[in-house]
């Protein structure tokens, strides 16, 4: 199953599902976990799991149901550790699901492999300037893909020979930053700017030289002085 252009062009977490470790979810003993991130608050933001398609739609139908009787709106991940990680599900409607049908020749019958994730992580909202990256664990070089997400993001021009300059802005005023929940082999970035903020500071960057109409080589000076 081919994952989501915006979360990674590659089928390695299908392909490898079982190379990386599986987490019990306390509420669901006929599903196992391989993959989740999630946000600040411990929001969900990408879970891939693995059952029979019984138990998947199960999950599913409990979800939609959220607070009602015999619903739910958190799961429990126990991790390789033996550590709980709450994960906040919330209204399921902000959610995508992918499913895709692997192993189906084994002793309890087919495996069906469920990706439930945020829309952001497919399409950024645009209306609130927000988006997610997802990339492998181990991905060389993620500042292109970021970079790309901030472009795709971002109601301002932003020119290419501007990408160190503006990522370093958004790292340092927390518009952009790594998720700090992730198990298995990805890892999260959100991508939250407040565009009156980045406004005035992309124009201080413009005024002080360090953002220029042309690629040339900057003073690297420039940019510490003007973000102290």
């Amino acid at each position: 199953m081919l994952l989501p252009l915006a979360i990674y062009e590659d089928t390695s977490m299908s392909k490898g599902a079982f190379t990386h470790p599986l987490y019990r979810i306390d509420e669901c003993s006929d599903l196992m976990a391989d993959a989740c991130v999630c946000g600040d608050q411990g929001d969900l933001v990408f879970l891939s799991v693995w059952a029979r398609d019984t138990a998947v739609q199960q999950l599913l139908a409990r979800l939609t149901l959220g607070r009602d009787e015999d619903g739910l709106d958190q799961l429990h991940l126990i991790n390789e550790h033996g550590g709980n990680v709450p994960v906040f599900v919330g209204a399921i409607d902000r959610f995508d699901k992918r499913l895709t049908r692997a192993y189906r020749r084994t002793l309890f019958g087919s495996m069906v492999n469920l990706w439930l994730f945020d829309r952001r992580c497919i399409q950024p909202d645009k209306t609130n300037a927000s988006a997610v990256a997802l990339l492998p664990r181990h991905a060389t070089d993620p500042t292109s893909r970021l970079w790309h997400l901030v472009k795709d993001t971002c109601p301002l021009p932003l020119l290419d020979h501007w990408q160190e300059p503006v990522l370093a802005l958004l790292r340092e005023r927390f518009m952009l930053k790594n998720m700090p929940v992730a198990l298995g082999p990805l890892q999260g970035f959100q991508l939250a700017l407040d565009v009156p903020a980045l406004t005035e500071a992309l124009s201080e960057l413009i005024r002080s030289g360090v953002l220029t109409a042309h690629p040339q080589s900057a003073d690297p000076k420039l940019l510490i002085d003007v973000m102290a």
